[in-house]
C-alpha cells in the first residue's frame, strides 16, 4: 500500500502494493479510509488464527477484519480503523494511513502472484481491533520464538 506516514520500519520483504483508490473501502466500511498494519506471513498467520480462536470463546472482543496478503508471500496486512498509524508502536511492523490509496473492495478477484485478500471484506468484519491485534501479534511472536527455539 502506499502510505503517507509510517511509525515503524517495515519488515524486509515486499511492501503490500496495489494502485486502484481505497475510497471504496471506507465507504463500504462505513468509515474512513482504514490504516493498514504490515507484518511478517509467519506472525500475521498466527495472529490471524490466534484472534479468530480468541473471538470464537468470546475472550476478547472482536474477530479478524479484511486480511492482505502480498504477491511475494512476505507480509500481510491488517485493515484497521483510521488514525490507528498515529499510535501504533509495536516493533517488527509498519502501520501506514492510506488516506484513501490502495486497494478498492471490489467484485474483482486477484490474480495469481499479485497483492490480494486472505480474508476478504465480505466474509469477515470490518476492521481488526488495534489492541486485539497488538496482543494477537505479541502472542504470535512468542510462539514463533519458543517453535523457533526447539529446533
Amino acid at each position: 500500500m502506499e502510505s503517507t506516514d509510517t511509525n515503524t520500519a517495515p519488515e524486509p520483504g515486499a511492501p503490500l502494493t496495489a494502485g486502484a483508490p481505497f475510497a471504496a473501502a471506507g465507504a463500504s466500511l462505513g468509515l474512513g479510509a482504514p490504516d493498514l498494519v504490515t507484518v511478517p506471513t509467519r506472525q500475521g498467520l498466527e495472529a490471524v488464527d490466534i484472534i479468530q480462536r480468541a473471538a470464537g470463546q468470546a475472550s476478547r472482543a472482536g474477530g479478524v477484519g479484511p486480511v492482505l496478503h502480498d504477491g511475494s508471500g512476505s507480509t500481510l496486512g491488517f485493515l484497521v480503523p483510521p488514525g490507528t498509524a498515529d499510535r501504533w508502536d509495536l516493533p517488527g511492523s509498519a502501520c501506514t494511513h492510506t488516506n484513501g490509496r490502495g486497494m478498492c473492495f471490489g467484485d474483482t478477484s486477484p490474480t495469481a502472484g499479485d497483492t490480494g485478500w486472505l480474508l476478504p471484506p465480505e466474509a469477515v468484519g470490518p476492521v481488526t481491533d488495534p489492541e486485539v491485534l497488538r496482543a494477537a501479534l505479541g502472542e504470535a511472536a512468542r510462539l514463533i520464538e519458543a517453535a523457533d527455539n526447539c529446533r
